[in-house]
């Protein structure tokens, strides 16, 4: 098997042959349909096949890196769905000590203006409109942007 040649015409070859290709070299079909990923492990499978895979010294001594630890090389599949990134900017807003809690209301005097911020579970309402960030707020009211916890003076930012 020439490994050059082989690896040529992996580049020729679709995205379902490359997934064809990988069941046939490793026994499974791949959880991937990225085309450069598949080349790449399959043309890595392709060599070890060739030129000789790891010794058995080698996968000992990863075995006892590993310490009976599992190791997966895919995160497992699951039903559940991920915990979404709002959620975790949510939970972020909530717990920022530079905050006042919700409810309650953000004043700052500003060009003749004194503007009042309420401060919500998830965001901030200013003029009638909701905003996810205190820097929005802030842009929306100066046109540019700016940090929010510097505008309005909190959590000591001066």
């Amino acid at each position: 098997m020439n490994i050059e040649n082989e690896l040529a015409a992996l580049q020729q070859l679709t995205t379902d042959e490359l997934r064809n290709r990988y069941a046939e070299v490793f026994g499974e079909p791949p959880r991937s349909r990225h085309k450069a990923y598949l080349i790449r492990k399959v043309g890595w499978r392709l060599q070890a096949i060739a030129e000789g895979d790891l010794s058995q010294r080698a996968r000992r001594r990863a075995e006892e890196l590993a310490v009976e630890a599992e190791v997966r090389t895919t995160p497992p599949r699951d039903d559940q769905p991920m915990i979404s990134a709002t959620k975790s900017v949510k939970s972020a807003l909530q717990s920022d000590p530079r905050l006042p809690s919700p409810g309650t209301s953000i004043t700052k005097k500003y060009k003749g203006q004194t503007l009042e911020v309420r401060v919500l579970q998830s965001g901030f309402e200013y003029d009638g409109e909701r905003f996810k960030t205190l820097s929005a707020v802030a842009k929306a009211i100066t046109g540019s942007h700016c940090n929010g916890f510097r505008f309005f003076k909190l959590g000591g930012a001066t």
